[in-house]
């Protein structure tokens, strides 16, 4: 889809159009001038004096026109950032709503094309602005649909009872903990993941820098006085490396960590079937670590051996009661909508199948086409559902979850979703993850170690992040962890030196 744009010379547009336009078209292009074959011409008009003024007109190539308009108080005494983030909102307004008037298509999620909408919510919380107005606000700002946004004010309701010290963990730190190994690759991931069949070599290698890496940042942490919140095993898939190579990792979080036994939560991840055993679900007992992820994704065996999970539908149903009858109380699964050659039917089916297990907490994902996903690369291959099919999808997973008691406790979106609709967490009462709501609402610094970890550093004052990763192969993570390490530890020593220090 091509779309020419006139009437805003500022480049810095480009990006949001574009992003606004990917939400209606599976390819779009945007263009700064006139052109004959674009499919739609959308001409700006905009003014900034005493308020914001914004219209906007759609021709197409029948001659059909569809017009816009907004209109906002100014306040000139904000700053340059605030002042084009303020007219950016204004101009995706009214171009939201000419492409919405084209196409029929209406986006729920409004003008907002980022991860994490409910920060959004948090930040006015935070301010002291009353939820209704608040709510109401959101609306306004950024033409969120009602649902939407009474979704977000459950989630945001549920995180502060869940965490009531949510707004001051910047003191604390949690860990996550990257292990870049799995049984194949799923057609749909970009993870760092590498098929470890034949790969023992790299495996011993890594754990020995990833080792590393948490005892020096374990001796810091120490050092400082620096409490760890929660711990995320993820990856990748970290039960599939040995059960003896899990307990040394156990083990070396316990003796490097500081203050283990008093650690909020720790997860591991287990979520391909096919990597669990009595010999691991033992060394997760021995630690005391009872919250893993199962994940079946989908309850048709078709579907798995399209996507490229070599384990069976039954293998699923075995491992979760054997995870059950070996002690582990906090069982996530994982289902994804949209997954290649299902629709309604198929779905109906995989939450009966869900019914008959009732994990603790339930993730429902949206299929997601990333960039350099094996997916991605070959669309042709995989037939996914329709717009409309994979709302009906939701609706009945937001039914079948209230129907059995889960309540929605954090959502994030990602580009190129299908629908333009969001991934939800979903808990029974007392069963959510802390660290799912820590991650997605920022308010934390996490460190990440180990292969393609990322780490996110929260300033203890400000609010701003500083992204840091390490490297994805674990070629590269071998040679160089130590100095990874010790860039990790340097901007750790920048964020909690005593001029910054939470009080």
């Amino acid at each position: 889809m091509k779309i020419s744009i006139t009437g805003l010379e500022d480049p810095r547009f480009d990006r949001p159009l574009t992003l606004i336009a990917n939400l209606f078209f599976e390819e779009s292009l945007i263009v700064r001038q006139l052109q004959q074959d674009a499919d739609a011409t959308i001409k700006f008009s905009l003014a900034a004096k005493e308020c914001i003024a914004v219209s906007a007109e759609l021709a197409d190539q029948t001659g059909k026109r569809y017009t816009a308009c907004y209109e906002k108080d100014w306040a000139e005494e904000m700053s340059e950032k605030e002042q084009f983030k303020q007219l950016k909102n204004a101009v995706s307004r009214v171009y939201l709503m000419v492409l919405q008037d084209w196409t029929g298509i209406v986006q729920k999620w409004g003008i907002l094309t980022g991860v994490r909408p409910t920060k959004l919510l948090h930040r006015k919380v935070k301010e002291g602005i009353p939820f209704e107005l608040a709510k109401q606000q959101l609306k306004d700002e950024y033409l969120i649909s009602e649902k939407k946004i009474d979704l977000m004010q459950q989630i945001v309701n549920r995180q502060l009872a869940v965490v009531p010290d949510l707004y001051s963990l910047r003191k604390e730190v949690s860990i996550y903990i990257g292990i870049p190994f799995c049984p194949t690759k799923c057609a749909y991931c970009t993870f760092p993941a590498y098929a470890i069949n034949g790969r023992q070599g790299s495996v011993d290698s890594f754990l020995g820098g990833l080792h590393y890496e948490m005892k020096e940042i374990g001796r810091w942490l120490k050092e400082k006085g620096i409490r760890i919140t929660t711990i995320y095993y993820g990856g990748g898939t970290p039960t599939s490396i040995t059960a003896d190579e899990m307990d040394m990792l156990y083990e070396e979080m316990t003796e490097s960590f500081p203050d283990v036994k008093n650690i909020r939560e720790i997860t591991v991840e287990a979520g391909r079937p096919d990597t669990i055993t009595p010999e691991k679900l033992d060394v997760l007992k021995k630690w005391k670590i009872d919250r893993i992820s199962i994940n079946p994704q989908s309850y048709i065996q078709e579907t798995l051996k399209a996507i490229g999970r070599h384990h069976t539908v039954e293998e699923t149903i075995e491992k979760y009661h054997l995870a059950r009858s070996m002690g582990m109380n906090n069982i996530n699964m994982d289902l994804i909508i949209g997954l290649p050659g299902e629709g309604v039917a198929e779905f109906s089916h995989t939450l009966a199948e869900t019914e008959k297990l009732m994990p603790e907490s339930l993730t429902v994902h949206t299929l997601s086409f990333k960039r350099a996903s094996e997916m991605t690369k070959n669309k042709q291959k995989y037939k996914v559902a329709e717009r409309n099919e994979v709302e009906k999808m939701m609706g009945l997973a937001e039914s079948w979850t209230a129907e059995h008691g889960y309540k929605p406790y954090y959502l994030y979106r990602q580009k190129n979703i299908l629908g333009n609709l969001e991934n939800v967490g979903y808990s029974l009462p007392d069963q959510e993850s802390i660290y799912n709501i820590i991650i997605m609402e920022e308010m934390q610094t996490i460190i990440g170690l180990g292969c393609g970890a990322s780490s996110k550093f929260i300033h203890p004052e400000t609010g701003e992040i500083t992204h840091f990763a390490n490297p994805k192969d674990p070629k590269s993570y071998n040679d160089s962890f130590e100095s990874y390490t010790a860039e990790k530890i340097n901007i750790l020593e920048q964020l909690f030196s005593k001029e910054n220090s939470p009080v």
